[in-house]
């Protein structure tokens, strides 16, 4: 991103009218510059309003993120993490990046927007710019991957852990990787291994939450969602919120080897938002229905069948009929 267009953005993320004249004086430029800078900042996805004789704005603004705001907000037990926190404006995807520049531990990537972010199963993550969390950090295990079990449930209960810190009520977990409020999305996990599956290898984790999703792309996610603006009795910074779940997943992952996932299996079912519901588990050869009673110490689902047998599901999506 140009020198610019950071400048343009950093002037109307206060959501207030700027006139296009002083724009110009504040960044140097024509009117003329002015407007092609505004067409490029609404190509990124952000509205502008315009009022003859009033000028531009950004209504309601928008929060940047800012390294050192974020590492402002860190807890101490990760103060070496600033030099491994990156942000981007625009990425295609931050686990895709990370995957490409695998050569060190422990990184953190954030961006603003991702053109391409993704979901599980290939599924599209909705990511306008400046309105949500995208992020990506890389961990290294030498265990390989039998002590990922269940790995995504256990970063699932720190995301949750940070978002009950910021005040959120009834936050629930979907298995494998959803993070629910009030029976809609909120948010998604996804992992991706890198290395050897029996040896060391590195995991990249990946987190999106929504914050302030625009009404203009909502149209494009094709289930029940919600974000923190409808949901947060009082309006969360999206720095704090990186830094809060920074601190939170490192500290899962600092002892998760070792402990695994059967140390958070009693916090994630307590905050299961479908136990006891009635779902059905499909993989690619077939379909299994029951009713959900939890997951086991591998981070399994566990399913209920019509039999009275309880049986254990690693893999498969789980779809769920609410019932009355």
């Amino acid at each position: 991103m140009s020198n610019l267009q950071d400048k343009i953005l950093s002037i109307l993320k206060d959501g207030a009218f700027h006139s296009g004249e002083s724009l110009g004086e504040q960044l140097g430029v024509s009117r003329t510059a002015v407007w092609k800078q505004l067409q490029k900042v609404e190509e990124m996805g952000l509205q502008i309003e315009s009022v003859k004789g009033t000028g531009y704005r950004v209504a309601n603004g928008f929060e940047l993120l800012c390294k050192e705001t974020i590492v402002a907000h860190l807890s101490s037990a990760n103060a070496q993490l600033p030099r491994q926190i990156e942000i981007f404006q625009t990425l295609d995807s931050t686990n895709k990046y990370v995957g490409e520049r695998a050569d060190y531990s422990t990184s953190v990537v954030f961006a603003e927007r991702q053109t391409s972010g993704r979901g599980r199963r290939g599924k599209t993550w909705v990511s306008p710019f400046a309105a949500n969390i995208y992020m990506s950090i890389l961990w290294d295990f030498e265990q390989g991957a039998q002590a990922l079990e269940g790995l995504s449930l256990g970063v699932g209960v720190a995301v949750r852990r940070a978002l009950v810190e910021l005040g959120l009520d009834n936050v629930s977990l979907k298995w494998p990787n959803d993070i629910y409020v009030a029976g809609k999305k909120l948010g998604g996990i996804l992992l991706e291994m890198l290395g050897d599956p029996a040896g060391q290898c590195s995991v990249i984790i990946g987190v999106g939450i929504n914050v302030s999703m625009p009404e203009t792309t909502a149209a494009d996610i094709d289930q029940p969602w919600t974000d923190l603006r409808a949901e947060s009795k009082e309006p969360i910074s999206r720095n704090k919120l990186a830094a809060v779940l920074v601190d939170k997943i490192f500290t899962l992952l600092a002892d998760f080897e070792t402990v695994g996932f059967a140390q958070y299996r009693d916090e994630w079912q307590a905050a299961d938002a479908f136990k006891g519901q009635q779902g059905t588990i499909s993989t690619p050869r077939d379909s299994i229905s029951g009713t959900v009673v939890g997951v086991d110490n591998s981070g399994a689902v566990q399913l209920r069948l019509s039999s009275g047998e309880v049986q254990s599901f690693i893999g498969g999506e789980l779809s769920l009929r609410r019932t009355q």
